[in-house]
């Protein structure tokens, strides 16, 4: 609103006063309809119906969702909705979510989820979109782990990953790197690590601290953003749906809490590209599909820096693009602005690494087993030569859609290497 407001401007905004006070608020907060296809310990996955009128064609897109972060993320409200803006597209899509974590599940560590929780999605996902790739979106530590199962399963039917706002190298997150030092003193008996093994794991109420706390600044200023906004319908219904999301958080389980605590915030383990889960050490260069990276140019929990240090780190990747969107480390994913940005560039991507059908066969061959001979180490060899030739072809294009209206100096393609 103007500091004067026009006649226009008073009577929007005595709408949306009417409109909040009468009917609780103004966003459609109404969920994208789904079905259950799999569920397990701590893994439930969900297939979004198509909508009315849309028939479902080309390759799915799995959502992967944090832990501790609600899976509204990615359907925030409709009108701001990855969920409802692929659907309608006639795009499968699927999201894979955790359910309520609870003290019982205190003993599970990082390799549940790496090792069975989104492994089991994707092939679940696979077989239910009738063989096709999937592609996964991971944001935030849904990215991470995306990486890390990517790197380490060769033998799943992944057609290309994109990671949302993952911070790779954490001395360049501002928010931690000034206790770093503070917490390696402690060398794993610290009040925080005594904390979370007696409750089993990080609460519920404490993630929502945590996220507020990261968020200050909007929090302490948001009484001045919604009186500044009065006639803004759009705005005052996104502020709505984020307050939603915030006071959704869910817990962390004890030792997966410990392991991202310990490798993460005070080993910044992800920074050389390699990380120990379970009895085996992870490599980013393992990773051998195409890989979108995006950072938000205000998120301060992923900062740029934190989240464009994967970039080198993925060599064995035919084509590594890095994209730089407006936004916050909500916002990026399912801002007001991401709708012309983000969601884009997720379209693009998918639309250029979506293929038939995948064979049967595919998903066997590529599993660990005893070499076969000569005739299959020469497809290979073709077959590795046809993707560096890609990768040389995409090198140095900024971004896949030069018109696009936030472009960015620091969206480039990467490949070749």
């Amino acid at each position: 609103m103007d500091l004067i407001p026009k006649p226009d401007q008073v009577v929007a905004a005595a709408g949306n006063v009417a409109h909040t006070l009468l009917y609780g608020g103004l966003a459609d907060l109404r969920p994208m309809p789904r079905t259950l296809i799999d569920d397990g310990e701590l893994r439930e996955v969900y297939h979004y119906r198509p909508a009315a009128g849309v028939a479902e064609t080309g390759d799915p897109v799995l959502l992967v969702t944090p832990l501790a972060a609600p899976a509204l993320c990615y359907d925030l409200r409709r009108g701001c909705s990855l969920v409802e803006h692929l659907v309608t597209q006639g795009r499968p899509t699927y999201l894979l979510e955790y359910g309520q974590v609870s003290f019982k599940n205190r003993a599970l560590g990082m390799e549940h989820w790496v090792d069975e929780v989104l492994p089991e999605a994707i092939r679940n996902v696979h077989e239910h979109a009738g063989g096709r790739g999937v592609h996964l979106v991971g944001w935030s530590l849904g990215g991470i782990f995306t990486l890390l199962v990517a790197a380490d399963r060769q033998d799943l039917p992944i057609a290309s990953i994109t990671v949302v706002g993952s911070p790779v190298d954490v001395t360049k997150v501002p928010l931690v790197a000034p206790v770093r030092p503070l917490l390696n003193l402690t060398q794993g008996t610290g009040l925080v690590t005594r904390a979370y093994r007696v409750l089993g794991g990080v609460p519920t109420p404490l993630v929502n601290w945590a996220f507020t706390a990261a968020s200050a600044q909007k929090v302490l200023t948001k009484p001045l953003a919604v009186l500044t906004h009065l006639d803004d319908t759009d705005y005052l219904a996104q502020m709505e749906a984020v307050t939603r999301f915030m006071s959704n958080m869910t817990a962390y389980p004890g030792r997966t809490f410990g392991q991202l605590y310990h490798r993460f915030v005070k080993g910044n383990a992800l920074a050389s590209g390699r990380m120990e889960v379970g009895d085996r050490t992870i490599d980013l260069a393992a990773i051998s599909v195409p890989t979108l990276v995006f950072a938000g140019n205000t998120d301060g929990i992923a900062p740029l820096p934190a989240v464009r240090a994967v970039v080198p780190l993925l060599s064995g990747s035919p084509q590594v693009r890095f994209e730089v969107v407006p936004g916050g480390h909500l916002g990026m994913l399912t801002g007001r602005a991401a709708r012309g940005t983000t969601w884009t560039a997720i379209d693009e991507w998918v639309d250029e690494w979506s293929g038939d059908p995948l064979p049967t066969k595919r998903t066997a061959a590529k599993k660990p087993a005893p070499k076969k001979g000569s005739q299959k180490k020469g497809a290979a060899k073709k077959g590795a030569a046809k993707a560096a030739a890609a990768a040389e072809a995409s090198a140095g294009s900024i971004g896949s859609n030069p018109s696009r209206r936030y472009g960015s100096a620091s969206s480039r393609a990467l490949g070749g290497r």
